[in-house]
Formats: C-alpha cells, sequence, structure tokens
C-alpha cells in the first residue's frame, strides 16, 4: 500500500518540477521580451530626439551660415567664416544619428568589441557573486545594528 502511495508522490512530484521549470522558462522568455521592448523604445525616443534636435540645429545652422557668410562678404574679413567649421561638424553628425548609418555603424563596432575585445569588458574584481553579495549585506547589517 505505501509502495503505490509513493509512486503516485513521486509522479506528481515530477509532474509539478517540470511545470515550475516551464513556469520559470515562461517567465524568463516575458522578461527577455519586455527588456527588448523598452529597449527598442529607448532607442527610437533616442532618435526621434536627435531628428527634432536636428530640426532646431539646421535652422540655427543655416541662419548663421547666412550671417557669417554676409559678414565675411561685406567686411572682407575670411575670419567670420571660422564658426561655420564646428557647427557644420555638429550638423553632420546629428544628420548621421538621425537619418544616417551611425546607429549601423556604432551597432557593427560594439559586436566587434563583444567579439575581439572581451578582456576590456570586464568588470573591476570581476564578476559579481552571491558571497560577495551577501559579505557586503552582512558588514552593512552590522554596521546598523551597532548604531
Amino acid at each position: 500500500m505505501g509502495f503505490i502511495f509513493s509512486k503516485s508522490m513521486n509522479e506528481n512530484m515530477k509532474i509539478q518540477q517540470e511545470f515550475m521549470v516551464m513556469n520559470a522558462r515562461l517567465q524568463l522568455e516575458r522578461q527577455l521580451t519586455m527588456q527588448n521592448e523598452m529597449r527598442e523604445r529607448q532607442m527610437a525616443m533616442q532618435i526621434a530626439w536627435s531628428r527634432e534636435f536636428l530640426k532646431y540645429f539646421g535652422t540655427f545652422f543655416s541662419i548663421a551660415a547666412t550671417l557669417l557668410t554676409t559678414g565675411a562678404i561685406k567686411r572682407k574679413k575670411p575670419a567670420f567664416l571660422i564658426p561655420i567649421v564646428p557647427f557644420s561638424f555638429i550638423f553632420t553628425y546629428q544628420y548621421d544619428l538621425g537619418y544616417g548609418t551611425l546607429l549601423q555603424r556604432m551597432k557593427s563596432e560594439a559586436e566587434d568589441i563583444l567579439e575581439t575585445e572581451k578582456t576590456k569588458l570586464e568588470l573591476p574584481k570581476g564578476m559579481i557573486t552571491f558571497e560577495s553579495l551577501e559579505k557586503v549585506r552582512r558588514e552593512q547589517s552590522r554596521f546598523f545594528a551597532d548604531k
């Protein structure tokens, strides 16, 4: 009689363990999906911000370039054209970020770093472990308990 009862318990326990594994996997997949959705939304906001900034900066750049060029011609001083150079770099960068291929180039470079320069990504003192966290937690709890 005890054998039948124990066999049934073992089967139920196995089914319960399979359910827990499946549930943990489903929860992890949902977390990964949510994190990816948040990342995509943040990237979309960054691109949208860059495009919006480009509109304002483009207007400023156009007016400044026109006025500086006019001033350089009227006063016959080419030094007035010097500010156009850094402004053009900023304008080009923002255009590339908003409408160009800057993000693809950054992604490619990041993938290259992940593949070939892994040592540059290592944390000081290595990866955080449960034991190291517990050590800090115990020290902090002793600190607060002493006060």
